[in-house]
């Protein structure tokens, strides 16, 4: 059995899978839909919408088959998102790269399999729309341009989640993006008692940088300072602008004994960018920090109004 390798591009995939925030979410009809057409299309007993984990693919939407995902390493997807183009596998117990794979040699027992990748923005290949089948068959162009047209559909789809949850001036995830994200992460700490903190940042002056420089530059100070925080922090952090000039950052394993650090992190960025931007405006911030207890658990709304009062006093310190 041949296992897929990984896409050159395997972080900035996968951060772009969970921005969505879509892993392990409710089935949904608007994706249900489209695999039950591809199933009676193509006559095939299986049609899925796989997502591609780092360890797993997990089925947005599963029509034929008992289960909800499958491990990465035997999965067909896995080898699918690697293209972009159809990946068709007309015979598997043919095919040395999966004779052996417990797919095909075990329940469903695949022996067809055509995936089209699902491309959300900048190449990342997120996972497939496929067929399967336990009877060798092959694909004619026909076949092959009305599964691309089912998987734009997906893609379609997929696209209005991401534009759901992105701001789109600053490109980063937006409130009800951080809310669906911030909330898997805060199960997960409870269920494994690990410790997690909340990051409110509010941008000092800024209402002064738009009255003098005018709404625009007020937008590039945003951008800005959107693209230092995500340079500041882990990709496994989620950051959000929250509305307006608040920004918000949820940092899974951190503590209060890690708060001086991060203090002089952001500090120290915004002292290299005052130094070296040319821009007419300076950044500064307020920053207020609190702690996530996993054994008494508050509610994510409780989090942000107390690390919100906690910058509002930092604030006032200035």
């Amino acid at each position: 059995m041949q296992v897929p390798t990984t896409p050159d591009n395997e972080q900035q995939r996968l951060d772009a899978l969970r921005r969505l925030a879509i892993l392990d979410s409710s089935a949904e009809e608007r994706f249900d839909r489209i695999t039950r057409m591809a199933r009676n299309m193509f006559g095939v007993p299986i049609a899925l919408i796989s997502l591609v984990d780092e360890n797993r693919q997990w089925f947005k939407s599963c029509c034929g088959l008992p289960v909800l995902e499958t491990p990465r390493d035997i999965s067909f997807c896995g080898h699918a998102i690697l293209g972009d183009s159809l990946f068709v596998v007309e015979d598997a117990t043919q095919d040395p790269r999966f004779a052996d794979n417990p797919l095909v040699t075990d329940a469903p027992f695949i022996r067809f399999y055509a995936g089209h990748p699902l491309e959300v923005g900048k190449g990342l290949k997120l996972g497939t729309l496929c067929l399967i089948d336990n009877k060798a068959r092959s694909l004619n162009e026909r076949d092959r341009l009305l599964l691309a047209d089912l998987a734009s559909m997906v893609e379609s789809e997929l696209c209005a989640i991401q534009l759901a949850t992105l701001d789109e001036l600053t490109g980063i995830t937006n409130r009800r993006g951080f809310m669906l994200l911030a909330e898997k992460s805060l199960q997960y700490a409870y269920r494994a008692q690990h410790p997690s903190s909340l990051l409110f940042l509010d941008l000092n002056h800024f209402k002064a940088i738009n009255d003098q420089f005018g709404h625009e530059i007020g937008d590039d100070a945003l951008r800005n300072m959107a693209g230092l925080l995500c340079s500041v922090f882990r990709d496994a952090d989620i950051l959000a602008r929250l509305g307006g000039d608040e920004f918000v950052v949820l940092l899974p394993g951190a503590g209060q004994q890690h708060k001086t650090h991060i203090q002089a992190r952001v500090a120290q960025a915004l002292e290299q960018f005052n130094a070296n931007s040319g821009k007419p405006y300076q950044l500064a911030c307020s920053l207020g920090m609190v702690d996530y207890n996993p054994v008494k658990p508050p509610h994510l709304e409780t989090l942000l109004r107390l690390a919100d009062e906690q910058m509002y006093m930092c604030k006032q310190q200035r």
